[in-house]
């Protein structure tokens, strides 16, 4: 694929369902890497949040979810392997920034699981990113350009 990041399509799913590019790219991703409300569905499930899917060439290569809570977006990045190290990551994420900072949020974040088979390469990965440890031991960082509330 290359440097595939001019080919790519951010598709937002309008009611998300588990459908088989979802089994293969974000059920096919290893154990301990998502949450536990995605370990497991059917198919058709509709699932919770915001999904956005990304296409090469008509190929659901990977996955963006965003959770709204409180002001702030638990997002979630999923690359399929084949696909991983071509800046689909990062096409996500400036997409997730993107759409958190059109609806006004502060904060992005996400959650590394200890038992993550990555979770150093991945920490790195958004900590390159601007991201930073909370107190809680989330990663997160402020969405660049969001309107800020004052008191």
């Amino acid at each position: 694929m290359g440097d595939s990041s001019q080919n790519l399509r951010w598709i937002h799913e309008s009611v998300a369902h588990w459908d088989a590019d979802k089994a293969r790219i974000v059920g096919g991703a290893r154990t301990g890497t998502l949450p536990a409300k995605l370990a497991s569905h059917a198919d058709g499930d509709v699932l919770p949040d915001d999904w956005w899917r990304v296409e090469h060439d008509g190929r659901c290569v990977g996955y963006g979810r965003m959770d709204v809570n409180w002001g702030d977006a638990e997002i979630l990045l999923v690359v399929e392997p084949e696909a991983q190290g071509q800046g689909i990551g990062s096409f996500i994420l400036e997409h997730l920034e993107q759409e958190a900072r059109t609806r006004g949020l502060n904060y992005l974040y996400n959650q590394v699981h200890p038992e993550h088979p990555a979770q150093q390469d991945i920490t790195s990965w958004l900590e390159h990113r601007a991201f930073s440890r909370t107190e809680d031991g989330q990663l997160a960082r402020a969405v660049v350009g969001a309107a800020r509330h004052t008191a």
